[in-house]
């Protein structure tokens, strides 16, 4: 899935001049279902004061899956996501998308989260072909 980029928004890019503001707006209405789960973390997140939250729901479609390996994949996209919530991302198997607070607590929790031994705890045969 590519993002559905305005004619002055292209304009602005091959000027050089891109607002972040622009392009993470760009992403909100090209990704919607990535831009929904990620904002339902940071607010869960928020909510629970725990500096995390992550998602354990498979996408309902194959189309908010690929939204969502777009939204995650993408160095430029998930760098701005990161800017524009304040937050770090991190990312496990199709769908596991983990929301982590600026504390050191949470950047701890987050390097348990992104290591090996992690990665290979959360394999399931279910999740083979996701």
């Amino acid at each position: 899935m590519s993002l559905d980029v305005s004619p002055a928004l292209l304009e602005k890019a091959e000027r050089g001049e891109v607002d972040e503001r622009e392009f993470v707006d760009c992403v909100r209405t090209s990704l919607p279902y990535a831009w929904d789960l990620i904002s339902s973390l940071v607010a869960q997140m928020e909510v629970d004061g725990t500096g995390f939250a992550d998602n354990q729901v498979p996408p309902p479609s194959e189309q908010a899956r690929g939204q969502l390996l777009r939204a995650m994949a993408s160095d430029a996209i998930r760098g701005a996501l990161q800017r524009h919530f304040g937050v770090q991302l991190a990312f496990q198997n199709c769908h596991r998308v983990a929301v982590f607070g600026p504390t050191i607590e949470a950047e701890e929790r987050r390097q348990r989260f992104t290591s090996v031994r992690a990665q290979l705890l959360n394999q399931s045969p279910e999740l083979r072909d996701c």
